[in-house]
């Protein structure tokens, strides 16, 4: 899959959270996906950055500008060196929490994508990568 663009952002506090999520905006736009597209982006975005400084420590958030088939999206990739999540399944349920949330991070953050990814091991950290299509 071609890569047009790339970028990486350091998550690290929750004005970085705040400056990923406006990155992400910022690229949905400039890529012309619907307002609709990009909220649902944005909020998956959200929710995956606010997980990689809570749960995970800390990490980084990669996006893509990428190409397939005629069409084009964004990917994004939210990797930690946190404790891993030892059920993804569990996890990915809704209602779900490790923490005081709501438990619809990542079944939520999974929906409001094409293309949802997990990969993680206890203790090895994880990566998380979406992807939205135009």
């Amino acid at each position: 899959m071609p890569i047009e663009k790339s970028e990486s952002r350091s998550i690290r506090s929750e004005a970085e959270v705040v400056a990923a999520r406006q990155a992400v905006r910022s690229w949905a736009v400039e890529a012309r996906f619907s307002l609709i597209d990009q909220t649902k982006l944005v909020t998956a975005a959200s929710e995956l950055a606010r997980n990689t400084l809570v749960h995970g420590g800390g990490g980084t958030m990669r996006m893509e500008l990428v190409s397939e088939g005629g069409r084009s999206g964004i990917r994004l990739a939210f990797e930690d060196q946190g404790c891993g999540i030892a059920d993804v399944e569990q996890a990915l349920r809704d209602g779900y929490t490790s923490g005081n949330g709501m438990g619809l991070g990542l079944g939520g953050s999974r929906r409001l994508v094409n293309e949802f990814e997990i990969s993680t091991s206890p203790g090895e950290g994880t990566v998380v990568t979406v992807t939205k299509w135009k």
